[in-house]
């Protein structure tokens, strides 16, 4: 296939995921894992494991910088920026439209019903791509024992980043020891990164708001809880916007598809109007394009290292691990009434059923079944 073509097939299939990536980083990576590798067969899905091992370990949204990796996989380095930019893009849209919306109106579309019967549905999404990567991360008894505990630590809130890392040098030095290698391993260099001083900037521009979300988009490790805390500090505190209106400004990036970190561009509005817009997105993305530009070509590089490529399954079962108890927490938050367990059992027997069925339906059901079973 021509490079052109590969491209556009890009384009397409990261547009559509990011027009239905509800969920989390644990849904999309799911639903990306049924789109790349079961459907178009980019990759082997040991590929994909290793992918989500190493993406787990750099700062910046994970399924976004998945996207950006199966784009590279798929049709080079234009690959990884058309993927990344195609995912993001909806979200960037939505969010921009609400964040007009907010300031001209003062409130949010009301849309809970359809959110409520997401939820649910992504829940059977998330089970099926587990039990597929767990399949292939599961390679031998011990790596069983270290999923368990990552699992258990998962469960109990410790910090995933150092549950990952903890896995991989464990699971490393343990089956290193084992198979009694001698060879040397090159070691891998961290990146280091500068904070950029966006206290310079004494008037509120857009390109203040570009240094700041970029400075954010740098460091930025965890879930949506620890975007609020790094935004609660940089524009809460400083006294740039209300503490209610950076919550909306959550809630709209939780509630809308793909990346939560789409919440800049609502933000950015709020800030300085379209173009605050443009440059929060840009800000808070930029970082993962490099990273991900940095960290592909190395991964295949770890495999023929023996200590490296033991770090990596250990890092990958980990990964699943957390997936796991990603879909445990979700699972007590949201299977909360009937209507729930009803858009979650018809969800899990479309997806283990019907396998033909792609997870774009199973999204648009469960929001559908959501505001009707709401009307009852």
């Amino acid at each position: 296939m021509k490079e052109e073509n590969k491209l556009l097939e890009v384009g397409k299939v990261f547009f559509k995921l990011g027009c239905f990536a509800f969920g989390g980083p644990a849904a999309h990576i799911a639903m990306m894992e049924e789109e790349v590798v079961n459907k178009r067969k980019w990759m082997k899905r040991e590929h994909y494991l290793d992918l989500i091992g190493a993406t787990n370990l750099i700062p910046g949204p994970n399924s976004t910088e998945m996207t950006m990796h199966c784009g590279h996989e798929r049709a080079g380095s234009k690959g990884l920026f058309v993927a990344g930019i195609a995912f993001i893009f909806p979200a960037i849209i939505i969010t921009g439209l609400l964040g007009f919306l907010y300031v001209e109106y003062g409130q949010l579309p009301e849309i809970a019903p359809f959110v409520f019967g997401i939820k649910p549905a992504v829940l059977a999404i998330i089970a099926s791509a587990v039990i597929k990567l767990g399949k292939k991360a599961l390679k031998s008894w011990e790596l069983g024992i270290l999923g368990a505990a990552v699992l258990g630590l998962s469960i109990f809130g410790v910090n995933e980043v150092l549950a990952l890392l903890g896995a991989g040098i464990v699971g490393a030095i343990i089956f290193y020891f084992k198979s009694k290698i001698t060879n040397k391993t090159k070691s891998i260099i961290p990146f280091f990164l500068l904070q950029v001083p966006t206290n310079v900037i004494v008037k509120l521009t857009s390109l203040k708001v570009f240094l700041t979300f970029l400075k954010v988009g740098a460091i930025l490790y965890g879930s949506g809880y620890v975007l609020f805390a790094y935004l609660d500090a940089e524009l809460v505190e400083t006294g740039l916007m209300t503490r209610q209106a950076l919550l909306d400004a959550i809630a709209v990036g939780q509630f809308t598809p793909g990346p939560v970190l789409s919440t800049a561009t609502f933000i950015g509005y709020q800030l300085t109007g379209f173009w605050g817009a443009i440059a929060a997105s840009a800000g808070i993305f930029l970082p993962s394009f490099l990273f991900v530009l940095l960290l592909n070509p190395l991964i295949p590089k770890m495999r023929k290292s023996k200590f490296l490529s033991y770090f990596l399954d250990s890092v990958n079962v980990a990964a699943v691990a957390i997936m796991a108890g990603v879909l445990y927490i979700m699972s007590i938050e949201t299977i909360t009434d009937w209507r729930a367990i009803i858009i979650a059992l018809i969800s899990t027997i479309i997806t283990f059923g019907f396998k033909k069925v792609s997870v774009m339906w199973v999204i648009t059901g469960g929001a559908i079944l959501g505001y009707l079973l709401h009307l009852i």
